[in-house]
């Protein structure tokens, strides 16, 4: 983020609501959401969900998440300690569309970060590994069966620090002891393998690569429960269904991608993919 801001020229340090804060909430000419019962929306992706200077604005966020109770909301976070004081006031176990998760780029975030996580009540709870960075073992994490989800990349940009292919199939082999879903979804810029490292400055690249290593599965489907305004049940047949692009035939993160959003800059092929979990 701050070596592309940089080159926008833009001070990363600002706090700021975007211009489409609201997003999840735009309608259409027809009066349907732009966001479709089903779709996933990932949250400050940029940014972290629980920055301190965001606290103003955070409960203006969990009233949207909660009128949009049928669409699955995705929260990361590096500041794990403080989730649990700033969750809304009716969460209890938590919100039937959010899968809370924390980054762990090595085993020592990875120690601080998912105990924390672990011990607060949530519907779904997941790990990201990127920038990925050390050797992470998360099997005693793993154990407790909260868990639904592990995502893992490279680190991209200025000053890369390399992955070593030996992490990312560690990572594989206890998500799959478990039938969790495991992502590699990107090499980033320096990999190493069988003791050769690799310079991969191209992103479409990284992905094919790893979509190429067939290490990412689709384990246990995450059950979302997602309803629509008058608190019905959605079934999973109403939901919205990705569907994607030739060009997104090999690229690794289209397991937990909600396919084309038909911007219409690319003319290629439309290839339907029909998933039973819908994430």
């Amino acid at each position: 983020m701050y070596y592309l801001d940089s080159l926008r020229d833009v001070n990363s340090t600002l706090i700021t609501k975007t211009n489409n804060f609201n997003y999840p909430l735009q309608k259409k000419r027809d009066g349907s959401f732009k966001v479709q019962a089903g779709e996933l929306i990932r949250v400050c992706m940029t940014a972290d969900f629980f920055l301190e200077e965001a606290d103003v604005w955070r409960e203006s966020i969990w009233d949207i998440i909660r009128y949009r109770k049928d669409v699955k909301f995705y929260i990361l976070t590096k500041r794990a300690e403080r989730i649990k004081d700033h969750l809304p006031s009716d969460w209890e176990d938590g919100y039937d569309n959010v899968i809370l998760n924390v980054t762990c780029e090595n085993q020592r975030r990875a120690d601080e970060r998912i105990p924390i996580l672990l011990s607060i009540p949530a519907k779904h709870k997941g790990i990201m590994c990127a920038p990925f960075i050390g050797h992470i073992d998360i099997e005693p994490y793993l154990n407790t069966s909260q868990i639904e989800l592990v995502i893992c990349g490279g680190e991209n940009y200025d000053g890369a620090r390399p992955l070593h292919y030996e992490w990312v199939k560690d990572l594989h082999d206890s998500c799959f002891k478990h039938n969790i879903t495991f992502n590699f979804i990107e090499t980033g810029n320096t990999f190493v393998k069988d003791g050769k490292t690799y310079h991969i400055p191209s992103k479409p690249l990284q992905a094919k690569q790893a979509y190429l290593s067939h290490l990412s599965f689709q384990g246990k489907p995450i059950q979302w429960n997602l309803y629509d305004a008058f608190n019905n049940p959605i079934p999973q047949q109403d939901l919205y269904k990705p569907h994607f692009r030739e060009n997104c035939v090999t690229c690794a993160s289209r397991l937990i991608c909600n396919g084309c959003s038909d911007c219409g800059k690319c003319k290629q092929k439309i290839i339907h993919i029909h998933q039973t979990d819908g994430f």
